[in-house]
């Protein structure tokens, strides 16, 4: 498709007819992939006065801008307005019609919002900003301290590897044949289809299931676990499995996808839950199960750098086998974010350059799935602390109780903060609210600053607002910790002072 902010976006992100630079001398630093880490490595050594490089084999800005973040959020901010006009009767609005709805418009929106985006991401902003050398082409290590990249040699003294993921495939019997979309490949859509499933129940296949299902796609999501999301903690998967399906999507878990057919111009899945066949049809399928670190093509074996199937293996400190050479981003990292990708690439460049001692275990790491409600967590669950020895307390503020929830017709939700029983330091917490993102910073803050219970019942929230909900936590913590013991003395000074 020959479109006009595609090619905005191409312009800016792999220039037509660009020319790589010749090198000239060592870099001091150079990153392998121009995702999230990639530029934050080799746009901060430029910015420090560091001669930095930047290899991209496609577009730069990486997955997050181009087929990731970026145009997830577009879609579903779009869906999100079609579900408020289906619910303004819930608050004395009343439509004289059904809206129209453009799926073709949205994601016109979606192209020309991300290419509008591009120009952060620009080799042009990247080699004038930060006078960042940036070469297109498919990056190979040649020894420990050289990468080949279009016929050309760079010598390194230090670098980052940021190549990042792409989608897991699985081996279901006649799925590559029938054909799929993935995350890479769905945003490519203009014609809305009718009938939607979606392989997996994590985070993206449950952002992007919901997003369909509002623009008026047949949604059925397929899960071979016992919940989606199976990171989150269950009460909290269990508010967004019954929005979706009080939205009309059909949720099936802990099934296993035993094939996939062509059915004339249909498409048919096979599943299996306890040794029951069932199936179901469909127009388009997506595939969301997770990600695979992209490690082909980079000869890692002539820079003496260990990897595994789940990427490049790192220390605490992003340095791999190799000391020369760190990793950031989802090629090294349990958390496939943006915003962990990014905190990384910093951290990867302190120890790089300035022999620093930043360490990935030391971070505080929020992540959202953006669904609505969002469900939001940073830092240890109860179940890991159960499993890790921990003696944790834990305190939840049902959102049925809180004022503004109540008014904004917002009430499924909850505040959930973990802390440690004897010191009342607090370890993690899970948000679920339509912007649980914007509520877990502040408990992101607070762990990142060692702060304890006490500190959320002493900060002051407006009234009304989602976010008093953690006042409130803090003020049954402090409830909490008065004992009959406590009580008792406190009743012997009032009856002295009276």
């Amino acid at each position: 498709m020959d479109d006009p902010h595609d090619r905005r976006l191409i312009e800016n992100c792999h220039p037509p007819n660009y020319v790589n630079p010749t090198p000239a001398g060592k870099y001091n630093l150079i990153a392998i992939g121009a995702g999230a880490a990639g530029l934050v490595s080799a746009g901060g050594a430029g910015a420090l006065g560091a001669k930095a490089a930047i290899i991209e084999r496609a577009l730069m800005g990486g997955d997050c801008l181009n087929v990731g973040c970026v145009p997830s959020k577009a879609l579903i901010r779009a869906a999100r307005a079609v579900y408020d006009l289906g619910m303004a009767g819930e608050f004395g609005i009343h439509l004289n019609a059904k809206p129209r709805i453009d799926f073709a418009e949205a994601m016109e929106r979606m192209r020309r919002l991300r290419a509008e985006i591009s120009p952060n991401d620009s080799a042009a902003r990247f080699r004038n900003d930060f006078g960042v050398d940036v070469y297109f082409g498919d990056a190979r290590f040649v020894s420990h301290d050289e990468i080949e990249v279009d016929d050309k040699r760079l010598k390194f003294n230090r670098a980052v590897i940021a190549t990042g993921g792409r989608p897991l495939e699985l081996p279901i019997p006649g799925l590559k044949e029938t054909s799929y979309f993935t995350n890479e490949t769905i945003f490519k859509l203009t014609e809305l289809p009718p009938r939607l499933i979606v392989i997996g129940g994590g985070t993206v296949g449950c952002e992007l299931a919901q997003a369909f299902l509002r623009f008026g796609s047949q949604v059925t999501i397929i899960n071979d676990v016992a919940q989606i999301l199976p990171r989150e903690d269950a009460d909290a998967a269990a508010i967004v499995h019954r929005q979706l399906e009080r939205e009309g999507a059909t949720v099936v878990n802990g099934a296993r996808i035993t094939r996939v057919w062509l059915r004339g111009e249909n498409k048919a899945v096979a599943y299996s839950i306890g040794g029951r066949e069932s199936e179901v049809v469909c127009d388009t399928i997506l595939l969301a199960v997770g990600r695979a670190p992209n490690l082909e093509g980079l000869n890692l074996e002539a820079a003496g750098v260990n990897h595994s199937p789940d990427g490049v293996i790192v220390d605490d400190y992003l340095r791999t086998s190799n000391p020369r050479i760190y990793a950031a981003g989802d090629i090294c990292s349990q958390f496939k974010f943006t915003h962990a990708a990014d905190a990384m690439a910093r951290a990867a460049l302190r120890n790089a350059l300035f022999f620093g001692r930043a360490r990935m275990s030391a971070m505080v790491m929020p992540w959202v799935t953006y669904t609505d409600p969002e469900v939001a967590r940073v830092g240890i669950s109860e179940a890991d602390a159960r499993d890790a020895g921990f003696e944790i307390a834990t305190i939840t503020e049902n959102f049925e109780d809180l004022d503004r929830a109540i008014l904004d017709g917002e009430s499924d939700g909850f505040a959930r903060v973990y802390y440690a029983r004897k010191t009342g330091k607090i370890l993690g917490g899970t948000i679920v609210a339509r912007h649980a993102g914007e509520m877990i910073g502040e408990l992101t803050l607070a762990m990142t600053n060692g702060l304890k219970m006490g500190a959320l019942s002493a900060t002051i929230h407006p009234y009304p607002t989602q976010a008093e909900a953690l006042r409130k936590i803090g003020d049954a913590y402090n409830r909490a910790r008065l004992t009959p013991a406590r009580r008792k003395i406190f009743e012997k000074w009032f009856a002295w002072r009276r």
